[in-house]
């Protein structure tokens, strides 16, 4: 698809945080007229996409079907201190330097569960590549990593700014969630796909039809 010219002129980094940062761009309409942009960045500020044109991979999701009963997925409700308030997710974090995003979604299950988790090895890639979460606010990604959890419930792990509770969810209880609770995206459109799957198959879906 054929793309416009560059729409800014410079941008500046206003914040120096580990995780998270806030930029400044002086922007442009497409008349040339001149404004200020922000936005907030969870890569270097050498890396932003905006100078690389490259998609980068900063965080996933994992979507865990309960290798014990495949009817099941493990969810987890955590509290979020920008709404002051529980949320319904799935487990989720972000990829550390030399990780893949399946390594994260190991690790992270650990940290979050205390499960061990086991990737699924097939899939369209379509389904599985960086998406961006919310470009008009930030340029952070997120990956789908599929796959099984199993093992004992644990908080041996878990890091002591986060408070999850683990949830095993069955079909009319993720339906009552998307109807009743707050959820995040991510979550409600992988449980979208959970309320239709099969025992059997729990990732058909991941799986393009010719």
């Amino acid at each position: 698809m054929e793309e416009k010219g560059k729409k800014y002129t410079a941008v500046r980094k206003l914040t120096d945080n580990r995780f998270l940062n806030l930029y400044e761009m002086d922007a442009l309409t497409d008349k040339g007229r001149e404004f200020h942009y922000y936005f907030a960045s969870r890569n270097k500020e050498k890396e932003l996409p905006l100078l690389t044109g490259k998609i980068p991979s900063n965080g996933i999701v994992i979507y865990p079907v309960w290798k014990k009963e495949p009817d099941k997925l493990v969810m987890i409700r955590q509290y979020r201190y920008p709404l002051d308030a529980w949320i319904y997710e799935l487990p989720a974090g972000l990829i550390d330097e030399g990780e893949s995003p399946k390594e994260a979604a190991v690790r992270e299950m650990k940290e979050e569960t205390g499960l061990d988790f086991i990737p699924y090895e097939s899939g369209a890639s379509e389904f599985q590549k960086p998406f961006f979460l919310g470009a008009g606010m930030t340029d952070e990604t997120s990956t789908s990593v599929f796959g099984y959890a199993d093992g004992k419930l644990s908080d041996r792990f878990m890091e002591d700014t986060e408070s999850i509770e683990v949830l095993l969810v069955d079909r009319e209880e993720a339906l009552r969630v998307l109807r009743e609770e707050r959820l995040s995206l991510r979550a409600g459109f992988l449980l979208m796909e959970f309320v239709k799957m099969s025992r059997e198959d729990p990732f058909a879906f991941l799986h393009l039809k010719k």
